[in-house]
């Protein structure tokens, strides 16, 4: 059986988990020290992640490849489920009910997964010419960005669904479409800018847009502003990282971490997170090189890379004042279990394509 071949040690890709590894552990040490009781579910989440990791490792994509389309539109069908049979929480809809348990999911957070593979399928069966994708072909992969988009934004999710827009077409735009099709867009969307905030955007969207753009941010971008002063140069001890600890500052495991990091680490602190982050980044995307013409796996990689580009840059700007306040985590870092374990599920998924590609290549 291929998976046994002892290749795989050869061809697994270490440079990913030596990078993301420290990033987890510096994690869970801030999460002990400001609440050991969430340290203790944090570590269940990190073993089910790691086990999904593993599983979605060694599960044989490319000889699965035709159920990838079924495995969207399954995971479509729930995001239509949510306005039907969905659970209200905090003013949305974004959960479904496990029956006959009290547990939820979020489906918008499990089609992640299954959105990366239906893009590097449907770039796979039809590779962009040589001077990018015209017209037909680029508004067909589209549908399968927007289709999502529409109903994540619905729920409302805004934050999620401009994610995945972004991510969608951000590959698009990597692995090649003709310059016209951007510049129309480009056209579109500045024509229609102040419709879309007019008319599409929920009262407390714009409240979002009003805080960022107002002179004095918002109590909980105040209060991280001051968290990160706080830290100065190499941070504080842990007595002294008041705004945490006496509880001014926010949500300090999860959205507000990087806060949180600096004030116990100072700036030297959050520079060596950004750079594991940016190396992390340039590494998966050194891997274009390498891939050349296997298009199924440049898409994965690319759409990982984004995901973790475009969580970090919007976290981290959200704390210091320059991004509106969104529940945005930052991957692998920030307190939680979903998103922690999509992220290992998006890294299982591409070192199982990296790893077992010397086998479908002999093949």
């Amino acid at each position: 059986m291929f998976i046994l071949d002892r290749r795989i040690l050869t061809h697994f890709d270490y440079m990913q988990p030596i990078l993301f590894t420290p990033i987890i552990l510096l994690s869970f040490f801030l999460i002990f020290e400001a609440h050991a009781l969430l340290a203790e579910k944090q570590f269940v989440y990190t073993c089910v992640g790691i086990l999904a990791f593993f599983i979605f490792f060694f599960i044989p994509i490319r000889k699965l490849i035709w159920l990838i389309p079924v495995a969207y539109f399954i995971n479509i069908f729930l995001l239509l489920s949510v306005d039907i049979f969905g659970v209200e929480k905090l003013g949305a809809k974004r959960w479904l009910e496990i029956p006959f348990t009290q547990f939820t999911i979020q489906p918008s957070e499990i089609f992640k997964p299954s959105f990366i593979l239906m893009l590097a399928y449907l770039i796979y069966q039809n590779p962009p010419p040589q001077n990018g994708y015209k017209l037909k072909e680029f508004t067909k992969i589209s549908f399968f960005i927007i289709l999502p988009f529409l109903l994540i934004a619905k729920e409302p999710d805004l934050g999620s669904a401009t994610v995945l827009l972004i991510v969608g077409f951000g590959v698009l735009f990597i692995m090649g479409v003709h310059y016209k099709i951007w510049l129309s867009i480009i056209l579109v969307i500045s024509i229609s800018s102040p419709i879309i905030y007019t008319h599409f955007l929920k009262p407390y969207q714009k409240q979002r847009i009003h805080d960022f753009i107002a002179e004095k941010p918002s109590y909980q971008v105040a209060q991280s502003m001051i968290a990160i002063g706080n830290g100065g140069l190499t941070g504080k001890s842990e007595d002294e990282a008041t705004q945490t600890h006496f509880n001014f500052l926010p949500i300090s495991t999860s959205d507000f971490i990087f806060a949180y990091l600096v004030e116990r680490f100072g700036f030297l602190g959050g520079l060596v997170l950004i750079l594991l982050y940016i190396l992390l980044i340039f590494h998966l995307l050194s891997l274009n090189n390498k891939l050349k013409n296997d298009y199924f796996t440049r898409v994965v990689v690319n759409c990982v890379a984004l995901f973790i580009f475009i969580y970090v840059a919007v976290n981290i700007s959200m704390t210091i004042g320059f991004a509106p306040v969104v529940g945005i985590p930052l991957p692998f870092f920030s307190y939680g279990g979903s998103s922690f374990t999509i992220f290992m599920i998006f890294f299982g998924i591409l070192q199982h394509l990296i790893t077992f590609r010397y086998f479908w290549i002999d093949k």
